[in-house]
């Protein structure tokens, strides 16, 4: 695994750890209103991951983790992300990113991981910043 890869892993466990902690607090309130199960294991999650993930790229290009890590989300041509690109990279990464990944393990990383599978798919790219 590139050094790249592992600095983007690190950093997506400090944003999960982080949305888990915001989910599960929306979820106290929100289990008195709402009766569903699927709603509070599958919805309330993806939802506050990915509002908390677009609304962090877009505002600056990176996340918590990302800013602990030292990286920044950037468009190929090297502007912010634009909210397209961002849903885009989150859709995919969570739908069709492990299937890619199955597929052909070498070429998910690119080069040297700043361009995994959702952010070719995306045109987005990942940069180290000191």
């Amino acid at each position: 695994m590139k050094e790249l890869t592992k600095k983007r892993l690190k950093a997506c466990a400090i944003d999960l750890g982080i949305s888990t902690a915001l989910s599960l607090t929306i979820e106290y309130f929100l289990r008195k209103k709402v009766k569903s199960e699927f709603v509070h294991n599958v919805v309330t999650p993806t939802a506050v991951f990915w509002g908390l993930e677009y609304a962090q790229f877009k505002c600056g290009g990176q996340t918590i983790g990302y800013k602990m890590m030292g990286l920044k989300l950037e468009s190929e041509d090297g502007s912010t992300p634009t909210c397209k690109q961002i849903l885009k990279r989150c859709a995919y990464r969570d739908t069709l990113g492990p299937f890619a990944y199955l597929k052909d393990r070498e070429a998910y990383e690119g080069e040297d991981g700043s361009r995994l599978a959702q952010d070719r798919f995306a045109g987005t790219v990942v940069k180290e910043i000191e």
